[in-house]
């Protein structure tokens, strides 16, 4: 990785440099902080962390966060610390595999893993990592989430609709509970494409189905509800 570019995100709020081509910061990110339950002081594990646009839009939301950040791409890892420093998040930073090392307790665990197990990957190498399970699985991800949670902490995670019931099954087997499922719909009336899934451990209370978020008008814009969450970083 040579070229970089900076990128801003919650209208602004966020400044992030990542790499110029490949794995770049997608809505994803953006949905995914928005999505877990921190309050200021609270500790905070993301997995797959990239270049850190993620735990930088949700430490823009609430301050005074700490998180632990772990990315096995070291060029990443080392852009995520240099974002976090900038913006003055507390962040430690680690590039190693997920499943090697361990993680001080931590409230709330989130990450956006790798999509599927297999199929076509992209020729990009950042791209292929980022879309295609290579060692670690779904549930190897999951696990990693759930071993450092303090009991009640939550665990979140972006996924293509298509693969909720492997997390929550995954989560389960985790020993996380209470599952919330949030659909993401492109527009109203079309099937979501992305969920957004969180547990908490050792939860017991039942599952839920939340009303969940267009993204979309018919016209292409932007819902206000989805404004509100990826302009202005309001919580999901």
């Amino acid at each position: 990785m040579t070229e970089t570019t900076t990128d801003l995100l919650l209208g602004g709020r966020v400044a992030l440099e990542q790499p110029a081509l490949g794995l770049r910061a997608a809505i994803d990110a953006v949905l995914l902080a928005a999505a877990v339950p921190a309050r200021a002081g609270d500790a905070l594990l993301e997995l797959g962390c990239g270049a850190g646009p993620a735990f930088l839009c949700l430490a823009a939301r609430v301050p005074g966060v700490t998180v632990h950040g772990v990315e096995q791409d070291a060029a990443l890892a080392e852009l995520a610390r240099a974002n976090a420093a900038r913006a003055g998040v507390a962040a430690v930073i680690e590039a190693r595999d997920l499943r090697a090392g361990m993680v001080p307790m931590v409230a709330h665990a989130f990450a956006n893993p790798p999509y599927w197990p297999g199929g076509t990957p992209s020729p990009q190498a950042g791209r292929r990592a980022a879309a295609h399970e290579a060692g670690a699985t779904l549930a190897d991800w999951v696990r990693a989430l759930a071993a450092p949670l303090r009991h009640k902490g939550t665990a979140t995670l972006v996924l293509p609709a298509a693969r909720f019931a492997d997390a929550a099954r995954a989560l389960r087997d985790a020993g996380c509970g209470a599952v919330t499922l949030l659909p993401i719909w492109p527009r109203a009336g079309v099937a979501a494409k992305r969920v957004i899934i969180r547990a908490v451990k050792g939860g017991r209370g039942p599952d839920r189905v939340l009303p969940g978020l267009v993204l979309h008008q018919a016209d292409g814009r932007f819902t206000a509800a989805a404004e509100a969450v990826l302009r202005d970083g309001a919580a999901l």
